[in-house]
């Protein structure tokens, strides 16, 4: 079987996407892998084949918003989102559709396999069912689809408990819809039309949930708001972490069972500055003696860490999560998607603290599934972080709740089921070019249209 993988060139959509390759490759499978160019070498050093995009959605994943400044400056809010939705993901579209069609020229695919926000596969979902192959989809944020209390995603919402939580909701959709969707959707329509396709009705994130043959969610059900869900939607678990990266650091044999362990990280995206929350985490618990601190700069240089490293903290550019991981006991994070289903597939309790991109919304998770304490804001302060730690640390409920969701990954064969969805897009795909084939040539030029 030939597979096509499409990633947007940004870490944590890239990892998945390697780790779901190593699954496909070791079943002896032909794949190539679509991204930006910063990713060829380690694309290639995986055996995979790899094709770059081209200029206009290709950018530099160590600082993704160099695309459009403004954002390191905006606040988070519906501005942020609005600029973010139609300067970094709808401009791309023309230039992503491009990529993948050049590949799929040299590399006729039997199915291709994207993450969730690469919308260049829009063009090729809205065309003829007849001239593409099956589209699975994987889903590396939170679950885009409309919510039953009809709260906007995005902004951090819990599930309503109330009629006016639900009168709250209704007003703040208004407001989302006039700022944000309907914005984005006359910008996204135009590109879709000058590339001969659409237009689409729904919201940007809703459109690839709804037309994607299949749509992988690497998460678990008990991690995801209760709704009505269309039935291409598996929970698949988190991908396998993809061992030896990085190699161990030299203060390895420093965490040998003696002290507690908290991690701190700002994930590969939203970590320009370092002050937001790495920085306040050394701070708050630098005279906790029970407690070792671990501290990743998420690929920058460990000097970009600001102020004196703590005699209890230890810090590095990169670190082997499959090694560490075992061996944390709070994970104090800003919020990506990828690193807390990791972390809660540990069974590690976590304390957030981190309003942009769908951070919001995942911290939103975390404190409504019961797996740790959302900070609900982009700059927390030493004190908030010392006793949410504390809390975390000291009160049973949260480390047995993530164990439960730890029971529930482990329920789940990422692998196995993984190869059986693509393995049935593919069978179904061959039978219906079977029919096809049967067809009279009338009814074959009917079935192109649909």
């Amino acid at each position: 079987m030939k597979i096509l993988i499409a990633s947007t060139p940004a870490t944590g959509h890239l990892n998945p996407l390697l780790a779901i390759t190593q699954i496909l490759a070791a079943e002896g499978h032909e794949i190539a892998l679509v991204t930006g160019t910063a990713f060829r070498a380690r694309v290639e050093a995986n055996g995979i084949r790899f094709f770059p995009l081209p200029e206009g959605a290709d950018f530099d994943p160590n600082d993704v918003f160099s695309l459009v400044p403004e954002l390191k400056i905006i606040p988070p809010g519906l501005e942020w989102l609005r600029v973010v939705c139609e300067r970094i993901f709808v401009d791309a579209i023309p230039a992503q559709h491009q990529g993948l069609l050049e590949a799929l020229r040299q590399f006729p695919a039997d199915i291709i396999v994207a993450d969730d926000m690469f919308f260049g596969i829009l063009p090729i979902l809205l065309g003829p069912r007849s001239h593409r192959p099956p589209v699975a989809l994987c889903g590396t944020s939170i679950l885009h689809w409309a919510r039953e209390d009809g709260a906007p995603n995005f902004l951090g919402l819990p599930p309503a408990r109330t009629d006016e939580d639900r009168d709250r909701y209704a007003a703040l959709t208004r407001d989302y819809d006039a700022t944000v969707d309907q914005p984005v959707l006359l910008r996204l329509n135009r590109a879709l039309k000058g590339l001969g396709v659409g237009p689409v009705a729904m919201p940007l994130f809703h459109s690839v949930v709804a037309l994607a043959d299949s749509y992988l969610q690497l998460s678990v059900p008990s991690f995801e708001f209760p709704r009505d869900m269309p039935s291409s939607v598996n929970f698949v678990g988190t991908p396998p972490i993809i061992a030896n990266q990085v190699s161990p650091p030299p203060w390895a044999e420093d965490l040998d069972g003696s002290h507690k362990v908290v991690l701190v990280t700002q994930g590969t995206v939203a970590n320009h500055n370092l002050n937001l929350l790495v920085a306040p985490t050394l701070a708050a618990l630098a005279n906790e003696p029970d407690i070792l601190v671990i501290a990743t700069a998420g690929g920058r240089p460990v000097d970009a860490i600001p102020g004196k490293v703590p005699s209890n903290a230890r810090v590095a550019s990169y670190l082997p999560f499959e090694w560490l991981l075992p061996k944390v006991d709070v994970l104090v994070t800003n919020g990506g998607y990828g690193s807390v289903n990791q972390a809660m597939s540990f069974g590690i309790p976590l304390v957030t603290a981190g309003l942009t991109e769908d951070k919001a919304d995942v911290n939103a998770r975390v404190a409504w599934s019961g797996v740790g304490i959302d900070l609900a804001t982009n700059e927390p302060t030493p004190e908030a972080l010392r006793e949410a730690v504390r809390t975390v640390l000291d009160q049973s409920r949260y480390r047995l709740r993530a164990l439960q969701i730890a029971d529930e990954f482990a329920g789940i064969d990422t692998r196995k089921k993984i190869l059986r969805i693509i393995g049935e897009l593919v069978a179904d795909e061959a039978k219906l070019s079977r029919l096809r084939a049967t067809m009279p040539s009338r009814g074959r030029r009917a079935g192109r249209r649909g």
